[in-house]
């Protein structure tokens, strides 16, 4: 585990030629969809403890977290990978049961065009 964001990580192994762009795009896309599958299997399992004075937060942040899920809704799965805001968003639409493929749908599509945009981005800037 390294203490910094995949994109980092990215741009470094493009940098150093570490791989076919098309591979590293691909691995961090898989990777970090497989990270957000776990968040949601994490909500989806954990939703049901949230009456328990162990669960992590409040009844009044937990309500909050779903009114602005459904607010926005599903579509803001295309911002998983939003730093600080991506990891709860997967973990709500657990505990709100969005659909598995669903999900894997709007959060890999969102994950594959930040990181098309970062392999673009460090391509135009090496060449």
């Amino acid at each position: 585990m390294l203490p910094l964001p995949a994109e980092a990580l990215l741009v470094g192994l493009l940098a150093g030629k570490a791989g076919a762009p098309v591979w590293l795009f691909a691995v961090a896309t898989v990777g970090n969809t497989l990270g957000s599958l776990v968040n949601w299997g994490i909500g989806h399992g954990v939703a049901r403890y949230r009456d328990r004075p162990w669960f992590p937060i409040g009844e009044s942040r937990y309500e909050t977290a779903c009114d602005r899920f459904a607010r926005y809704g599903q579509w803001s799965l295309l911002f998983a990978w939003v730093p600080i805001v991506g990891d709860p968003l997967t973990v709500v639409a657990g505990a709100l049961r969005v659909p598995f493929t669903r999900f894997l749908l709007f959060v890999a599509t969102g994950k594959a065009a930040r990181y098309a945009m970062v392999v673009s981005g460090v391509g135009w800037w090496t060449a």
